[in-house]
């Protein structure tokens, strides 16, 4: 299994029946896992997105937003619960041309992408619940 290290985008490979929430990058030495969302940038987003093998969830997302900001509480809490997922957040004020490629129209939008594909997106702000029910449709897609 490849996994993006969170602290410095190097892809590492784990073993199938290796823990990689417990691994460690070859470059940087920091765990390859975080339980919180990585901030992606225009450097940042293609790499974590293509070469990571585990489904990730990006939260696109702008500080004017209200229910971006409301929701954003409930975005960490269910990655720190979820640790065979990845979650990663994209502020479309600091890197347009990413939103604009994903074709995002409004906020907050959650897509979830599984090997460099999209396989779904929501719009609008989700509570806890609303949000793990989306994640286990997009789940059970790619299953």
């Amino acid at each position: 299994m490849k996994i993006v290290c969170s602290a410095c985008f190097t892809t590492n490979r784990i073993p199938d029946d290796k823990d990689g929430s417990l691994a460690t990058c070859g470059k940087c030495q920091k765990p390859i896992y975080c339980a919180t969302p990585v901030a992606l940038n225009n450097n940042t987003f293609y790499p974590f997105i293509e070469r990571n093998d585990l489904p990730i969830i990006v939260d696109f997302w702008a500080s004017w937003c209200g229910p971006c900001q409301n929701m954003a509480p409930v975005f960490s809490k269910v990655a720190q619960s979820s640790p065979s997922l990845l979650f990663a957040k994209v502020d479309t004020e600091q890197v347009q041309q990413i939103a604009s490629d994903a074709n995002i129209r409004s906020l907050p939008t959650l897509v979830f992408f599984h090997q460099g594909q999209e396989v779904d997106r929501i719009s609008g702000g989700l509570n806890e619940a609303q949000m793990k029910q989306w994640i286990m449709e997009c789940v059970g897609k790619v299953a």
